[in-house]
């Protein structure tokens, strides 16, 4: 399935699947009032859920309904993996003006809950909080159930579903207070969508293709399978002595292609249009707008 949240133009939030055409959605209140109630009802209501989305009984269109983050407002910050790609770590590095050196464990920093954002939802950018504003394709998964100490052979029975996020960085804040969560947390800089695509659905998430379009313009282009460190040893690492609940929401690093590493580096200016796209998840855009 290919799970949203939206609103309607009267403002209520529902949850709901696409339909394979994706101009409709089959509307899911039956089963959960929210993304996150359906997560904690595990196996058993995404079994309900299939059986609803069968039935079809209520269905809007795409068109009439506005797409929200596929979970609003998480429990927790989005927690994040930095330079996990192999061209990525090395463009990040030589943009610093340090030596190449590719990471030894995970990198991890999270996000705050006000930096998330939904497909479609502006991007403020305010030239007196940054000059740098940069953007970064990464896939994310979702927890689907509690997890601690988790072995890597077991990881991905723990994965809910895939989405893609968009981690706008401010690179002048982030450089500035030398660690990551300051330049990540900017208000509307994780924009997550457009869907939740179950599990089931992306049995091998090592063979997506992923890229991302500024106005059109092809700036980032890989494969998934480039990861650094994959998701079932991530899963591993950031489980180990620590308790991840179900619902987290984990981004697993962007590749090469950034505007940092681009020579002259090249930031984002409003009016920029971004299009973050993965292979079998579909297409996050955002504009980037002059904050008010």
């Amino acid at each position: 399935m290919r799970l949203v949240t939206f609103a309607t133009k009267s403002g209520s939030v529902h949850i709901g699947a696409l339909r394979a055409n994706d101009s409709e959605i089959v509307v899911l209140d039956s089963v959960a009032p929210s993304m996150l109630a359906l997560i904690d009802g595990g196996e058993a209501a995404l079994t309900k859920a299939r059986a609803a989305v069968a039935a079809a009984a209520q269905v809007v269109k795409r068109a009439d309904v506005r797409l929200l983050s596929p979970i609003p407002r998480p429990k927790q910050n989005v927690m994040c993996l930095g330079m996990n790609y192999v061209a990525h770590a090395i463009e990040s590095d030589l943009a610093r003006g340090r030596e190449p050196k590719l990471p030894e464990f995970p990198v991890f920093f999270t996000k705050a809950l006000n930096s998330v954002c939904g497909d479609g939802d502006e991007v403020p950018l305010d030239p007196n909080v940054t000059s740098e504003l940069d953007y970064e394709v990464e896939l994310a998964y979702i927890f689907g159930k509690s997890a601690k100490n988790v072995r890597k052979e077991d990881a991905l029975s723990y994965v809910f579903g895939y989405t893609v996020v968009n981690d706008i960085s401010a690179r002048d804040l982030q450089n500035r207070h030398q660690q990551f969560f300051k330049g990540k947390s900017l208000d509307n800089s994780c924009p997550i969508g457009p869907c939740i695509v179950t599990a089931d659905e992306i049995p091998d998430p090592t063979v997506l293709a992923i890229k991302l379009r500024l106005n059109g313009d092809e700036r980032q282009n890989s494969n998934t399978g480039d990861l650094i460190f994959d998701i079932p040893t991530s899963i591993e690492y950031l489980t180990l002595g620590s308790t991840i609940e179900a619902g987290q929401i984990v981004c697993t690093g962007t590749p090469s292609g950034v505007g940092m590493g681009r020579n002259p580096k090249e930031y984002m200016k409003p009016g920029d249009v971004m299009e973050a796209e993965i292979e079998r998840i579909g297409v996050l855009t955002n504009q980037v707008v002059a904050a008010k």
